[in-house]
Order: C-alpha cells, then structure tokens, then sequence
C-alpha cells in the first residue's frame, strides 16, 4: 500500500523550490491514497492539514524547512492511522471479555483463533465462545482453533446467540479463563447486516463485554466506513483488527474505518497460520510506507530538537510562577522520551541554578514515575490546574482511577507544593532571573 509515497518522499529531499514540491508531493500522496480505496473527504482532509503545517509552521532551531516537512507528513500519516499510542493489549483486569464482530467471509473466527493463541502466549489463560448457530460447521471450526491454541471452548449447536453468548461467559469464567473471545455470526454481507446488527446488540447487552474489537478484511475498500459506522452505533467498538492483510489488499477501507469510529487499529492478521498476528503500531507502519531507513537520523534529530524546546518553554512558564500540575505531566512526560529526568532537568534553563530540584528529580525511579504520570491522568481537568483543591475524598477517588494508593497521590502534591514554594524563591531573586534570561515582564 502507498508505494508511490517512498518514491515522492526522495523527489522531495533531493531539492526544487520549497512550496512547489511541497504541492507536487501532495498531489502524489493524494493520487496513492485514491488508489488505496481511501475515502475521498478523508483525503482531503488529511493532505490539507499536511499543506497547512508545511506552508505556516516555522521548523524548530537548527532544522531546515524540508526535514521538517518530512516530519509533518510522518506525525499525520501516524495520526491517519491511529495516533501516537501504542495500543494497550493487555487486559487491565481478569476476566477480561472480547466481543467479536464482522460480517461474513471478514475472517472473524480465524481471527478469534489468532487472538486466543496471542494470549495464551502472553501466559493468559484463554476461552472461545462460538455464538454462531447459522454457518455449518462453524462452530466446530472454532473449537478445532481453540484445541489448537491450546484455549478453552463453549459452544452449542443451536438456540438464541445472546443466550449463548452468556451461558459462554458464565461458564469459561468458572473454569478460570482470564480472557474470553466471544465469536458472533456473520452471516449477512455488506448492505444486508440490520439483523446481524441488532443481534449483535442482544450480545453485547447480555454479555456487557470489557472490549468490542470490529474484524474487518484488508480488501473491503472505502465499505469499510459505512460498516464500520453502522457496528459502531449498535455496540461501541473499541479496537479494529484488519485481517487478510498478506493478499494484494490495498487497506484505504481499514483507514475509513478508524476514521469513522474513532477506534484504534489493535491488530494485524496475515495469513491462515495462529501465529500470523502482531499488534499494530501506528508509526512503526508509517516507517514502513515512507522507507524509514534513510530518514530516521533526519526524524531522530528533528524530535531531539523539538523535546529541547518543549522542555525550555514549560521551564520558562514555571520560573514565571505558571506552575501546575497539566504542566508538571507534560514536563515528565517530555522528559521520559529524553533519557533520564535528573540529566534532563540539568539542562532546563532555570533549574541548573537550582540543584534542590535535580537532586529530588534523581530520587525519582522510573516506577515512581509512571505512578505520577497515571495519577495525574485519572485527575479532572480543574484538579491539574488548581491542584490546591484536592481534598481527603478526591484523593480517594482519584487513588482508586490510578490504581495507586492515597500515599502516592499526597506524594506527588507534596512533590508540586515543594516545586512551588522553590520557583517563589526564585521569583524574589530579580537577579537569578536575569542571569537565567528568564526576567519576568515588568507589570503596568
């Protein structure tokens, strides 16, 4: 897919003037994704935000204007396809229910087979249930699957599938599963799905699943959307799964798809073999369409560049008394993709003068820290900007969001408290201010 992008990508490097090559290679990025069956708004929309950011944004210091374009056109090709995160495969709780859904000939029960041996591979101790009472042989293809890696299975021969969904569950969840696979029929194609979707419906309200992950086949094109639309509204789906995709499949169909519910490709199925499934990961896919090889020093330099930069701004807000917690998250966050946070704050204008917070920044292991990084995300917007606010009962509440304990969470206040009483010392220091260039802007 997007083979044409790799080629258009070296034309663009190898020079011509700046904003006619930056039309020309949007021209050819648009002519690729056509052909990949991509929905024609979604082009659009996306080759205008790549045009928008290389005509208006200014590179960071140090970097040129075409290596920051190659920038741009990575971040919103990795957004296209789902964003920055990684998904989280690993279930946050056990037991852990999949609900499964696809039309017919998707590869939606091969798939749940895939899934079942990922999992048992990941040391989870796995169930299938087959809802499918309409394909001969369907249910026996699901339990030859679950045999072979190695997952439990419950299936009947007929009755209603909500039901059985349910009897299911009840009982692999008795046996011990950690993760269930509920498979749901499809037998309905494309344009003809009403009764499959309002079974699936019944499921998913008798079966109240932890994840609902859409199954769609590599081939399916720009349908993709409107399917993806409709499951999306019967039970929301959380997670797509693009299977069949080692045919000559083009994928644009697996993007509308994303595009239209807001899911996140979760995984990869390749072939007919259990083991044919790796979980997707949006820039790492983004590599492989642009030929990354060539181009990863050129990205690897902008990211250092731009962190640098991140890291001097939040340290310029601090030092002018900004200082709360939605900045203190982006600060950790900004310095945890940098390396270590004691080198990293040493470099930070305005803390090299302040050894107090270096030193507590050393003590910070890297455990510690992502506790404080989860804690500040089960917070509420208003508790990161007024972190004064938070109470005995919101300590509580958000100890239990984190998975944390109410000794962490007055950890990290503590943490801010002592941050801020050091930057009103630093503010009464006119002096220190200017050595660091960080004078405040003189009032009235």
């Amino acid at each position: 897919m997007l083979e044409g992008v790799r080629a258009a990508i070296a034309r663009f490097l190898s020079g011509g003037h700046y904003e006619r090559a930056v039309e020309e290679f949007i021209r050819e990025l648009q002519r690729d994704l056509l052909r990949a069956d991509v929905n024609v708004k979604l082009v659009f929309q996306l080759t205008q935000r790549i045009r928008e950011r290389a005509l208006r944004e200014e590179p960071p210091p140090g970097a040129s204007r075409r290596d920051w374009f190659v920038k741009i056109v990575y971040d919103e090709l990795s957004q296209f396809f789902g964003g920055d995160r990684e998904p989280s495969v690993d279930p946050p709780r056990r037991p852990w229910v999949i609900l499964l859904v696809g039309v017919q000939g998707s590869g939606k029960t091969t798939s749940a087979g895939k899934l079942a041996l990922f999992y048992a591979r990941r040391g989870y101790k796995v169930g299938l249930v087959s809802t499918d009472t309409y394909r001969p042989g369907a249910l026996q293809q699901l339990k030859t699957l679950a045999e072979k890696a190695g997952a439990m299975f419950y299936g009947v021969d007929s009755g209603d599938p909500a039901e059985i969904a349910y009897d299911g569950v009840r009982s692999l969840k008795a046996r011990g599963a950690e993760v269930i696979v509920v498979d749901t029929a499809g037998r309905h194609g494309y344009g003809e799905e009403e009764a499959l979707l309002v079974e699936m419906r019944r499921i998913a309200e008798r079966v109240k699943p932890d994840e609902v992950i859409l199954v769609i086949d590599a081939a399916m094109g720009q349908k993709a959307y409107d399917l993806a639309s409709k499951f999306h509204k019967y039970a929301p789906v959380g997670g797509i799964l693009v299977a069949k995709a080692d045919g000559t499949a083009r994928g644009g169909g697996v993007l509308s798809a994303v595009a239209a519910t807001g899911a996140t490709v979760k995984f990869i199925g390749y072939g007919e073999k259990l083991e044919e499934l790796e979980v997707f990961k949006p820039r790492r896919f983004v590599a492989r369409i642009l030929g990354l090889g060539d181009l990863e020093s050129i990205l690897e330099r902008l990211k250092t560049l731009e962190e640098a930069r991140e890291l001097e701004e939040a340290a310029k807000e601090i030092v002018k008394g900004k200082l709360n917690l939605r900045i203190v998250y982006r600060q950790l966050k900004t310095a945890r993709r940098m390396g270590p946070l004691a080198r990293v704050l040493q470099m930070i204008p305005g803390l090299t003068l302040a050894p107090e917070v270096v030193r507590d920044a050393a003590k910070l292991g890297e455990e510690k820290i992502d506790k404080w990084l989860a804690i500040m995300e089960s917070m509420t917007y208003e508790e990161l900007e007024n972190p004064d606010m938070v109470d005995k009962s919101r300590i509580k509440r958000i100890a239990m969001g984190s998975g944390t304990t109410a000794e962490d969470v007055k950890e990290l206040l503590n943490y801010y408290k002592n941050l801020k009483n050091l930057i009103k010392k630093l503010k009464r220091d006119r002096r220190l201010l200017r050595k660091l260039g960080l004078e405040l802007e003189e009032q009235g």
